[in-house]
């Protein structure tokens, strides 16, 4: 498979202040296995998906062979594109001169991929892509500056920018419920469960300098609070592998804990050449890979 050097390119718009951070990154894959409470990783199976001086970032597995990232293009342009794991080969489902789109997921129906899209005058929300490549279509119109989210129940809970940063949830155009304030940017819902879980910044312990933030949920079917420990310290992307794990990263390092734990484990390092500091990440059971953003070192 040969990582992607060169996207179309696009027509630059400017960007509003986001909450995305633009490096030069790079997705990389490994072999994994989960067992238990247990992550191995297979040793010498990291390969580079991209491989560009760019930005390449947010991957999301869509199914059981493919995974969306958003990628950017010489000018700054971002789309949205797939990697098939299969074939080795890149497709773009967005190809917008005017616009940048950020953070795809699939919706819970399947028949869309998700993003964050910046609009032609700033405007910050979400829009959904069919995966036939069709129209595509604003989902909440009046719901911005949308940075991330999650989805559940054909809804998708959002973290929205502002002084605080809030991350609510539409139980419909009428309810609107703020499930909390000062949030991190790692939305994820619980697999199996209808809880969202998030990291709240209002609520940390200092760890040999530095911070430890609380993870919790809320569950959106009963409205009910739930907790799950601390974050690493000075870390805050994590991702469940199951209903039970969750997984972060620290510089090069892995770790992994129980829900109901508090202790988190080292599970192992991804160490591949030119590339520090993992950052996003996003796991497939079905092919059993783990992707994570890597950034990339400058010689």
């Amino acid at each position: 498979m040969k990582p992607i050097k060169s996207l179309i390119a696009i027509a630059f718009s400017c960007l509003p202040i986001m909450a995305f951070t633009q490096i030069s990154s790079d997705l990389i894959a490994v072999d994994v296995k989960v067992t238990g409470s247990k992550l191995t990783i297979t040793a010498g199976s990291e390969f580079l998906i991209t491989d560009r001086p760019l930005y390449d970032n947010q991957p999301a597995f869509i199914n059981d062979i493919q995974m969306a990232f958003s990628a950017a293009d010489e000018k700054g342009n971002h789309d949205i594109i797939i990697y098939n794991f299969e074939s080795g080969k890149f497709t773009n489902l967005t190809k917008t001169a005017d616009l940048n789109e950020f953070s795809p997921s699939l919706t819970d129906c399947g028949l869309y991929v998700s993003a964050v899209t910046v609009e032609e005058d700033g405007k910050q929300r979400l829009w959904l892509y069919p995966t036939n490549f069709g129209e595509p279509e604003l989902l909440y119109d009046d719901i911005a500056p949308v940075g991330y989210y999650d989805w559940y129940d054909n809804k998708a809970a959002m973290f929205v920018l502002g002084q605080p940063n809030t991350l609510v949830y539409p139980y419909s155009k009428s309810d609107v419920l703020t499930i909390s304030e000062n949030v991190g940017r790692a939305i994820k819902k619980r697999p199996k469960t209808s809880i969202i879980t998030y990291v709240d910044k209002n609520d940390f312990k200092e760890i040999a300098g530095e911070k430890a933030f609380a993870i919790k949920g809320f569950d959106l079917e009963n409205r009910q609070y739930q907790e799950y420990g601390l974050t690493i310290p000075g870390a805050e992307d994590l991702i469940w592998l199951n209903k039970n794990l969750i997984l972060m990263a620290k510089d090069n390092e892995l770790y992994i804990k129980k829900a109901n734990e508090n202790t988190w484990r080292k599970a192992g390092e991804i160490n591949f050449p030119g590339y520090k500091n993992i950052s996003r990440m996003a796991y497939s059971t079905e092919l059993e890979k783990l992707v994570v953003v890597m950034e990339r070192v400058e010689d």
